[in-house]
């Protein structure tokens, strides 16, 4: 994928926003449970929270790719500060699913006044009871403050509730930035849903931005274990610089790159209008195992220095365990690339023995 002068100042500008907002305050923003007012209005300023709502309805109009470059971004940063800034909680592709209707009910009173909260949950997950119109049951926790609206996701459909939602607040051991709630739901109405492709659609591009913030938590972790062995010392010359970590740094890397072209592969299909749906289960997918290795190696390379909050590889491992729990973690998005993959005939025309 080769972006265009566009999307490529836009990367800039989300890096040095993340760098000057974001980064320095992440232990704040994590005791806050929120980042700070000055970065929500530099946030909006930029217009990030309208990055992918069409022109029409005065946004940019831009797509997943544009979505999955700035997540990474602000990710490097701080993923949960990230997610509690979309003033849509990530439940934009939610709300484009079930159609401009939606999003001028539901998204556009949040973007213009960045009040009320919208929380993401993987339905198969929830102890829910679904008759008709009405849902009742919890949901164990969203990484969200107090949301007056839910978007629960499953499989093949995708459905906004609203209305009889009470929210506890909760301490999660990730994104601790974004907040996070328990949820009581008791008569709570469904306000739109929709079925079939639309919202297989949908699930995929929540995935794919998951999968961004993923990119940038990782990409952080790999560079400052990377630059910790080039400055700390054993036996005379940089840790780095000895065989086992030298391989474990370029396995690290590897994992990353790796998740990343398939991570911009499966955003580029969804732009272009082609198939995505397994392929942003694929990526989502890689982005998890390869956090499994990057994660731990980071603490590792840096040993006991890994463990303490005064160096950031322990925020970003619980960052990363917490991210890669969502939409249905690895074997949600394993079984939906698996059936994908097996949904269509056999390639190049090959005919199977008997």
């Amino acid at each position: 994928m080769d972006p265009s002068d566009e999307l490529l100042v836009l990367v800039e500008t989300t890096r040095q926003f993340a760098n000057e907002e974001l980064l320095p305050a992440i232990r704040e923003a994590e005791q806050a449970r929120g980042p700070g007012v000055g970065a929500r209005a530099a946030f909006e300023q930029i217009g990030l929270s309208r990055l992918e709502l069409p022109e029409s309805l005065d946004g940019a109009g831009l797509g997943a790719v544009a979505r999955v470059l700035v997540n990474e971004e602000l990710a490097a940063a701080d993923p949960g500060a990230a997610w509690a800034l979309d003033p849509l909680g990530g439940a934009f592709p939610v709300l484009a699913a079930l159609g401009d209707a939606a999003l001028e009910r539901f998204g556009l009173p949040r973007l213009d006044a960045s009040q009320g909260r919208v929380a993401l949950a993987w339905a198969p997950e929830c102890a829910l009871t679904i008759e008709g119109e009405r849902v009742d049951g919890s949901v164990a926790y969203v990484p969200c403050e107090a949301p007056d609206l839910l978007a629960l996701l499953a499989p093949d459909s995708v459905m906004l509730v609203a209305d009889g939602i009470t929210a506890e607040p909760v301490r999660g051991a990730g994104l601790r930035a974004a907040g996070g709630s328990q949820l009581r739901l008791e008569g709570a109405s469904v306000a739109a849903r929709v079925k079939g492709s639309a919202a297989a659609k949908a699930v995929a591009r929540v995935r794919l931005q998951t999968a961004a913030l993923l990119l940038g938590v990782m990409r952080h972790a790999c560079e400052f274990s990377r630059a910790y062995a080039l400055e700390r010392e054993a036996f005379g010359k940089p840790i780095a610089h000895h065989q086992a970590l030298a391989f474990l740094i370029t396995d690290m890397q590897m994992a990353l790159d790796g998740a990343r072209l398939l991570v911009h592969e499966a955003a580029w299909r969804l732009d272009a209008g082609l198939s995505c749906v397994g392929e942003a289960a694929s990526a989502f997918a890689q982005c998890i195992e390869a956090q499994r290795l990057i994660g731990p190696s980071g603490v590792q390379i840096l040993g006991g220095h890994g463990f303490m909050a005064d160096y950031p590889m322990e925020k970003a491992m619980r960052e990363a365990r917490a991210l890669a729990l969502l939409v249905g973690g690895f074997d949600a998005a394993v079984e939906c690339a698996g059936q994908e993959l097996t949904r269509t005939e056999t390639p190049l025309g090959l005919e199977l023995a008997s």
